[in-house]
Parts: structure tokens; sequence; C-alpha cells
């Protein structure tokens, strides 16, 4: 069982910046493949950005990739959504989500675990 908690976001002008952390439960942090997925109003929750288990291999969505950047701590149990270079279309609750699997893939169904989200919204 893994309890994830999201934190870092808030509201923020176009061309800013914010950094979304994850901090999850559990001494087997490090055997989760993580993602960050994104839900604006009337939308379907859509992928955002995914890391292995060992940080090494990432993958973003065409949408974010070259403005959002993944990592994790596996020493502190948190992965962080940097994210810069921020639109009015990035406005979302994002959640991050754990996939008991060493790197989850780009699918909804795919993760097991999932935050409660922190609202994101950028202003024009």
């Amino acid at each position: 069982q893994v309890q994830l908690a999201e934190s870092g976001g808030g509201l923020v002008q176009a061309g800013g910046s914010l950094r979304l952390s994850c901090a999850a439960s559990g001494r087997t942090f490090g055997r989760y493949g993580m993602g960050w997925f994104r839900q604006a109003p009337g939308k379907e929750r859509e992928f955002v950005a995914v890391i292995s288990w060992s940080g090494t291999t990432t993958s973003y969505a065409d949408s974010v990739k070259g403005r959002f950047t993944i990592s994790r701590d596996n020493a502190k149990n948190t992965v962080y959504l940097q994210m810069n270079s921020l639109k009015p279309e990035d406005t979302a609750v994002y959640y991050c989500a754990a996939a008991s699997s060493f790197y989850g893939g780009v699918k909804v169904p795919n993760y097991d675990y999932w935050g409660q989200g922190t609202q994101v919204t950028v202003s024009s």
C-alpha cells in the first residue's frame, strides 16, 4: 500500500514556474514507477510525465516536452514535477500516481495508487 500527497500547486502568471512535489508513504517507494497526470474541467485525465523506479527513464507528453521535468529522490520518497514557461492551457488539477512496476507508462489504468491532486492555475 502506498499513500501519495501532492503539494506545490497554486496560481501563477503565464510564463511563470511551479514545482510540484509528491510525497509517498512506505519503505518500498523505489519499487514503483511514478507518473504525473492532469485533469482540466470537463476533460479526461491525461498523461503528463513518467519516471522509472530508478529514475533513469523518463517520458513526457508532447504538450509539455521541453517545459516540464520529472525527477525523483528515492531517499526522500518524493517525486517532483518542475514546470517552467507555464501556459493557461496547463491549468488543471495535477495528480501523482504510482505503478507497481519499473515503468508505469502513459495510461491511467497502469497505475495502482493516486494522490488527491493539487490545483494549478495559470492566468493569461
